[in-house]
């Protein structure tokens, strides 16, 4: 099964977390959370963790700066567990964290890794545009990682992170039309690697 271009979540920063239901089905350990019950911590820490490190994982690229981005994540929730307010689930609230963490650590790395020159990224032909079709979602989601910073952050944020260009632009700083501008950049980058990689399995 491919992951085509133009697709992302149907739900908002779903990525691999469990699905809004869960927020009802674990509200005992939330409440027990508030009052900093210590195994209700561990409980809901062992239910997200893989899921947040694989969001922080796919924005720095580094397994070792993830794990600590992804403890100072969990640390940030449970210390301020008096200010969720279950306008969304636990998985939602401690993504959205996660996130913040990951892009203020490349914006400390790289201050400009949004701005990315387009020069060198051709117009998309209609063949080119099927390209996804010849790979699988894990190969697209390998190739994503190879693309520069500002290209991957957008892509994962939209594409497997579920999230619109109005909350892309508000967690980036950003108007949300550059943040569209952005994914279209991205995509097109995206879908001339996977172009090149198609024509050498063909050579």
């Amino acid at each position: 099964c491919a992951l085509p271009i133009y697709y992302r979540s149907n739900n908002k920063m779903s990525g691999d977390l469990q699905s809004e239901k869960v927020k009802d089905i674990h509200q005992d350990l939330i409440d027990r959370c508030r009052n900093n019950d210590r195994i209700a911590q561990m409980k809901l820490y062992d239910l997200y963790y893989r899921a947040v490190y694989n969001s922080i994982y796919r924005m720095v690229k580094d397994p070792m700066e993830a794990e600590d981005l992804m403890q100072d994540a969990f640390l940030s929730a449970f210390t301020s567990m008096t200010s969720f307010r279950s306008e969304s689930s636990f998985g939602t609230w401690i993504k959205r964290i996660a996130i913040n963490k990951s892009l203020n650590a490349l914006q400390k790395k790289s201050p400009e890794f949004l701005d990315i020159p387009d020069s060198a990224i051709p117009e998309m032909s209609e063949n080119d545009d099927k390209t996804h079709q010849k790979f699988s979602i894990e190969e697209i989601k390998e190739e994503i990682e190879h693309l520069p910073e500002g290209y991957r952050v957008v892509l994962n944020l939209h594409l497997i992170e579920g999230m619109d260009h109005d909350e892309i632009g508000q967690i980036l700083n950003i108007k949300p039309v550059s943040s569209r501008s952005q994914y279209m950049r991205a995509r097109k980058k995206l879908v001339m690697n996977l172009t090149d990689k198609n024509h050498a399995r063909q050579a």
